[in-house]
């Protein structure tokens, strides 16, 4: 099977700045003169990790890492102010100009795997290529299975223990209630509800490799700048229209397209996958029997740097 190359340095480090007081983190890593490929992180809001740069042979790839606005090392960290998904879309597009890349190959999973569709959608002549994992599609049905009705039967205990963090009822407005208490004067609140967001996530993406203890005591101002960029993103619907990413499907063009997604996968069930490569019939879809949802694990990881290798072959 393969596994992740050896650990890398950057070559060079941007900070970018944008409009709205942001300044993006952008690394690069390998061969300068290697096939262009931008890593697009989930969440929103995770930032990328070390360990990001080792899916791609450093000999063959040029290595683009973003930190999304307010996420990572991006600052300000945590800031909703001019964060959406325009604003995001804009940032790849003024990357890819900044670093003089013609084309690049898009590597993302979950939320880097949505923006990477709807960049294709706008900007189809830049990119070469795209690697998808555990592709989120942001439509209403994929929101509600992860906090209205699906994957709460499957971790009911996780669950209460989300419902119950809060103050007062919700009303049926799950996502609101979260939005608002997470900004509410409370700080002792904000960081309970982060707790409890923080655990339900992963305990839906890690499973039986969840561990709790992790977030127990005390809750780093990460995880609750976390759950301000990931609830203000459900809260507003992603900023993109109902199912607009199946909509527009027509806009992606004819590029090498790998679809991977684990069959295990409870954050973004594999009908998101199923449902994109019947709208993109030249992709292929790769479902992987015993993976979940992470870009981790020997299948997954196998996949993803089998993919990039694929790639690497059908680009140079």
């Amino acid at each position: 099977m393969k596994a992740l190359f050896p650990p890398i340095e950057p070559y060079a480090v941007h900070s970018l700045v944008v409009d709205g007081g942001h300044s993006l983190y952008v690394e690069e890593c390998g061969n300068p003169a290697g096939i262009p490929v931008i890593f697009l992180h989930g969440g929103p809001g995770s930032g990328c990790k070390p360990y990001h740069r080792s899916f791609f042979d450093p000999q063959k790839y040029r290595i683009v890492l973003l930190d999304q606005r307010g996420s990572g090392r991006s600052v300000p960290h945590g800031s909703l102010e001019n964060n959406t998904t325009a604003h995001l879309l804009a940032d790849l597009e003024g990357i890819r100009i900044q670093l003089d890349v013609e084309r690049w190959l898009l590597f993302g999973g979950s939320w880097g795997a949505a923006l990477a569709l709807l960049y294709a959608q706008q900007f189809p002549q830049r990119i070469s290529g795209m690697v998808l994992r555990g592709s989120f599609l942001a439509r209403q049905g994929d929101l509600d299975w992860y906090v209205v009705d699906g994957a709460n039967r499957i971790y009911p205990e996780r669950w209460a223990e989300l419902l119950d963090s809060l103050q007062g009822e919700n009303g049926g407005d799950l996502i609101g209630t979260l939005h608002e208490q997470l900004h509410g004067e409370d700080e002792l609140a904000q960081r309970r509800v982060a707790r409890a967001w923080s655990r339900w996530g992963g305990q839906v993406a890690l499973g039986s490799a969840f561990k709790p203890s992790d977030t127990e005591i005390h809750v780093p101002v990460q995880v609750l700048h976390q759950a301000w960029i990931e609830l203000h993103y459900a809260f507003h619907r992603y900023f993109i229209e109902e199912n607009q990413i199946l909509r527009d499907y027509s806009l992606i063009p004819e590029v090498p397209i790998i679809l991977l997604h684990g069959r295990l996968d409870l954050v973004c069930p594999v009908e998101a996958a199923f449902s994109l490569q019947r709208h993109l019939p030249w992709a292929q879809l790769r479902i992987l029997p015993n993976s979940g949802h992470i870009a981790g694990g020997a299948e997954m990881i196998d996949a993803l740097v089998m993919a990039a290798e694929e790639m690497a072959e059908r680009l140079a």
